[in-house]
């Protein structure tokens, strides 16, 4: 990654939450390698013209006994003092007509990435962006269904939701005031409404910024590392929320909640690996959660987690 940005050549990443598979590749070979992605209108396959009449989901999410087992554990650890945001996930059964090769041609969101037969994301969410030597964040945190009565004003003012958000914000400054200075929060709590397959929901997310030194592409591989995992999808304080996570989850996440991006030889464009939906088995797995703070409830937080199994399709 070092040699490639320094050199000022385009290439293609693919880091995983455990970081133990990342794939880097100069951008003219992620095509070859089974990777086609599209990020901010940038795209290296051919766009086919589809018209989505419909995107049918069947969903069976976890139980929620077993949700509730894991959700228990993180309270637990919440009142010890071990955290106080963790981001609880599991991953649900889906039944679809579809290919993933249709839903990642049919879903519409600002990071899209497909990797041959084995998983596609569609994430709403950026990760770092790197342009002129700043480096922004936009870390999302909140969700609402659209067709709750006052759904803006109860987003915006819910005390659990505000906390989350908050938490994740300063996290997220602490972060990039390790590797970037003049660090400012430049949008906070701003809304973005997203249409699925089922109907819209709304996101909070904010803009965090900070300034780089100029030579900011030979430190690549530290500044990203440094960020890493992505504060919206652990927790805070980071390391030992991941060791949670870790105990309390089905297995690892792998790509999930991983990250991936694109640098075009000038800036840096990534997105966190959310909406994320995987081949295994022959079975269609959809992985999504939530944060849990001191002042969840099992009820919303189950809810929360079916209500993020979705398809962009406008």
């Amino acid at each position: 990654m070092s040699a490639l940005a320094s050199a000022q050549r385009p290439f293609f990443f693919l880091i995983d939450f455990e970081m133990e598979k990342p794939i880097i590749c100069p951008v003219e070979e992620a095509q070859e390698l089974g990777f086609q992605f599209e990020i901010k209108g940038f795209r290296n396959f051919q766009l086919q013209d589809q018209k989505p009449a419909q995107v049918p989901l069947l969903v069976a999410p976890i139980p929620k006994a077993v949700y509730a087992k894991a959700f228990k554990k993180v309270i637990k650890e919440i009142y010890r003092g071990n955290t106080f945001l963790l981001n609880l996930t599991f991953p649900s059964t889906i039944e679809t007509d579809l290919n993933l090769q249709d839903i990642f041609q049919l879903a519409k969101a600002p990071y899209k990435l497909l990797y041959e037969n084995r998983f596609v994301i569609y994430s709403p969410e950026c990760f770092v962006k790197i342009k002129d030597s700043q480096i922004y964040s936009y870390p999302m945190k909140g969700t609402i269904d659209a067709q709750v009565p006052e759904a803006k004003r109860k987003l915006q003012t819910n005390p659990k939701e505000i906390n989350e958000h908050n938490t994740i914000v300063d996290l997220i400054r602490n972060d990039l005031s390790k590797i970037a200075r003049e660090i400012a929060v430049t949008r906070f709590r701003y809304l973005d409404k997203i249409q699925t397959q089922k109907k819209e929901i709304y996101h909070t997310s904010s803009e965090i910024k900070g300034k780089l030194s100029p030579d900011w592409k030979t430190q690549l591989p530290e500044i990203l590392l440094g960020l890493l995992p992505a504060g919206s999808i652990c927790g805070a304080p980071k390391a030992k929320t991941v060791s949670i996570i870790k105990n309390v989850e089905e297995g690892p996440r792998g790509y999930y909640t991983g990250i991936f991006g694109y640098f075009d030889g000038e800036n840096l464009e990534s997105a966190v690996n959310i909406r994320y939906l995987e081949k295994k088995d022959e079975q269609m797995i959809y992985r999504s959660g939530g944060g849990i703070t001191f002042l969840s409830d099992l009820e919303s937080e189950y809810n929360e987690l079916i209500e993020k199994i979705y398809v962009p399709v406008v």
